[in-house]
This record gives C-alpha cells, structure tokens and sequence, in this order.
C-alpha cells in the first residue's frame, strides 16, 4: 500500500492508499493522536457523504474538513468509489497549524493523484445477471 505523507506547521499528516478492485480506501492521519474522526465516501458523479464521529469530550470531530477536501480532489480520477476516513489531532493545537491542515491535505492529494496517474487501477469488470437471468 503506498503512503503519501506531508509536514508544516510542527505535524505530520499521512495518507495510505488501499486499491479495492475499482475503488479507493484512503487513510489520513497525524498529529500527536492519530484517531478515526470521520469517514467520508464519494464516487466519480456523487455528491460526498459523511459521517462524522464523537470525540472523547461529547464534541464531534471536524476531521471532515480534511476528508470532504481529498474526496472532492480525488473525485475526478475515480473509476470507482472512495472512501477516506481522516483522524488528525494535533495537542493545543494553534491557528497556524489548523491553517496548514489545508494545503497539507492539498499536497496529499496531488501526491496521491500523481500515484494513481503513474499506476492505473486495473481490475476485472463484475459480471451481473440480466434482466430475465437468476441464479442457477
């Protein structure tokens, strides 16, 4: 699996790339307590879907800043579906370093678009029963 990584600001993201078939699982994480903060899913015509998780203080994560951005870069070199789940805390963080979480994931993004350029998915199409067909 590659893994793309980024730094500005004193904090490290990460991204590792899953090739599934057609589709693309994205893991974004960094800071000083990586963790799963949201999960966000787009494909080549949709609108991105998210699902945003509680945090350990009752508050939810904003981590989909970072996946809602990388889905919608990535969104059109899909030839399938993504998923990007995105996990960054960075301990009292300050105002510089929540501005670098933009570029950082900008810069994810065209390495993973570069990867994906250089190393085309190819996988066998699914075959499906007609209309009128059923499983013998």
């Amino acid at each position: 699996m590659p893994t793309f990584k980024t730094e500005r600001a004193g904090y490290q993201m990460t991204a590792t790339l899953q090739v599934i078939g057609f589709d693309l699982l994205v893991v974004v994480t960094g800071g000083s307590n990586p963790h799963i903060g949201d999960v966000t899913m787009v494909t080549a015509e949709g609108t991105p879907q998210t699902v945003r998780f509680p945090s350990h203080d009752g508050r939810f994560h904003k981590d989909d800043f970072i996946s809602i951005r990388l889905a919608t870069a990535l969104q059109p070199h899909l030839t399938g579906s993504c998923t990007v789940t995105a996990g960054i805390h960075v301990n009292q963080i300050i105002k510089a370093q929540i501005a670098a979480a933009a570029p950082m994931t900008d810069d994810l993004a065209h390495q993973i678009i570069a990867w994906l350029a250089a190393h085309p998915v190819n996988a066998a199409r699914p075959q499906y029963y007609g209309k009128d067909e059923q499983p013998k």
